[in-house]
């Protein structure tokens, strides 16, 4: 099975992310997104295959959103997207794509309805909150 993942490792939620697929029995294609951007095509796809505005894969925390006035809402899609390929910090993370779908991971439990296989233990995150419990299931 193929499980990609756009992954930053100086993200906790992306970290958190990994090691979720990791405990469902999966090893990801991991894509350091910052070192390897996605093409133009590939960017565009996935923001198709998750279904979601452009504006909602842009990050602004420790960005050069700000600086870049990418909070114009007259700016086009095309115009947030040339942005993204010209500062890949831009794009907000991670993303996820399994034979189930593709979505922005945030929060990190967002994965597990994209995991074709379930938990195979307990899973508490960085922070210590436990989102899957010693059976595998995910806890409300």
């Amino acid at each position: 099975m193929t499980i990609t993942i756009y992954h930053n490792p100086g993200c906790g939620t992306s970290r958190n992310v990994l090691a979720l697929i990791r405990n469902s029995g999966e090893e990801p294609w991991i894509v350091e997104y910052l070192k390897t951007p996605p093409s133009r095509a590939e960017l565009v796809d996935l923001i198709g295959r998750m279904g979601i505005p452009v504006r909602t894969i842009l990050r602004e925390k420790g960005t050069p959103y700000h600086e870049l006035g990418l909070g114009n809402p007259a700016l086009s899609d095309d115009d947030l997207i040339d942005a993204m390929m010209a500062h890949p910090i831009l794009i907000n993370r991670p993303i996820v794509v399994t034979p189930l779908g593709t979505a922005l991971c945030r929060p990190s439990e967002t994965v597990l309805n994209l995991l074709p296989n379930p938990q195979r233990g307990a899973f508490a995150k960085e922070d210590g909150e436990q989102i899957v419990g010693k059976t595998g299931k995910r806890l409300a």
